[in-house]
């Protein structure tokens, strides 16, 4: 089989210039010809067609087979152009692509680089509101600490009363029992005495009837004193519960205050390291500015120096200039002599 680009106007072509040379256009001759390009069996077949039709075209005149030699050298010239164009074609193309992305990768660039400068007018922004914000975090925090002291003295007065209200009610327990033992003793002691004395002669019945009444009075009396202690205890009890609502939410309150101030220190410590940071660059920029002060004192103590030796000269100067008058007065003191 023949290889792309061998065809039989290429073999022509190739036989012609051979031909035009005056050497024989042999099969070897023609494929080194044609750039050591095709198979020597297509060569062979269509040099044995182009020799089948020598005849014929020997007949003819010279005109005719130049004309038809520029022919094939013109379609031949088209076909390497076209060929030759193909790849410039696709470098073009090639170019064209690298030049669009070059240009995507640019407006990506320019794009991220929008982006960089938002992100630090933002960031210049958020300095400036944290450093407000730690003001207000500060003033906070004091304000919470504050707060905080005078909940804890509240919460320490309120302990103080609870433990008043304990004892009260301790105290009023005590005093409940011993009058419930007193009542009970004293109860137990009418019983054995009425079981001692119904014994006795019915001639004393109305002297215990007597004694009887004044014991239930006493009992009475007694009673309303129990009573009285109930009522206390209960009184006692009851503010005792609101103490200890009032207690609870004195505690709750406290817990949040602590959480808020747990919060506010967290916020202080977090502003204390951007200000130690800040802090850091305002050292460096004033051990930079006193360098600065520093070379400008030196240049003003040379500027210092120069200025006296610029006076001296001055006054050097001005001491000749004397003398040269001086001299020059003499001068011309002895040309009038």
């Amino acid at each position: 089989m023949a290889r792309g680009g061998v065809n039989k106007a290429v073999v022509l072509a190739a036989r012609m210039a051979i031909l035009a040379r005056g050497e024989n256009p042999s099969i070897d001759a023609v494929r080194i010809e044609m750039g050591n390009t095709g198979s020597k069996t297509t060569i062979h077949r269509y040099l044995k067609e182009l020799d089948d039709s020598t005849p014929s075209a020997e007949a003819e005149s010279a005109e005719p087979i130049d004309d038809e030699l520029m022919a094939l050298v013109s379609r031949l010239a088209q076909r390497l152009k076209e060929q030759a164009q193909e790849p410039i074609d696709q470098a073009r193309e090639q170019f064209e692509q690298q030049r669009k992305a070059l240009e995507t990768q640019l407006a990506q660039a320019e794009k991220a680089n929008t982006e960089l400068h938002q992100q630090y007018e933002i960031q210049s922004l958020a300095l400036t509101q944290e450093s407000e914000a730690l003001h207000e975090t500060r003033a906070s925090l004091q304000t919470e600490q504050n707060r905080n002291a005078g909940l804890n003295q509240a919460l320490a007065d309120f302990e103080l009363r609870l433990q008043d209200k304990d004892e009260q009610i301790r105290s009023l327990e005590e005093k409940h029992l011993h009058a419930r033992d007193a009542l009970e003793h004293y109860r137990n002691a009418v019983k054995e005495q009425r079981e001692q004395e119904h014994s006795r002669h019915e001639g004393q019945v109305q002297q215990l009837q007597m004694e009887l009444r004044q014991a239930q009075q006493s009992a009475l009396v007694r009673q309303d004193e129990v009573t009285q202690l109930h009522r206390d205890n209960e009184r006692l009890l009851t503010e005792n519960r609101g103490t200890l609502r009032e207690l609870s939410l004195m505690q709750e309150q406290l817990k949040q205050s602590n959480s808020r101030q747990d919060q506010l220190l967290e916020q202080a410590n977090r502003v204390d390291a951007e200000r130690t940071l800040l802090q850091e660059r305002l050292r460096v920029a004033l051990l930079e500015s006193q360098a600065q002060k520093q070379n400008i004192d030196e240049q003003a103590q040379i500027n210092k120096s120069l200025e006296i030796k610029l006076a001296k000269a001055q006054a050097e100067l001005e001491e000749s200039l004397r003398l040269a008058a001086a001299v020059a007065a003499v001068a011309d003191a002895a040309k009038d002599d």
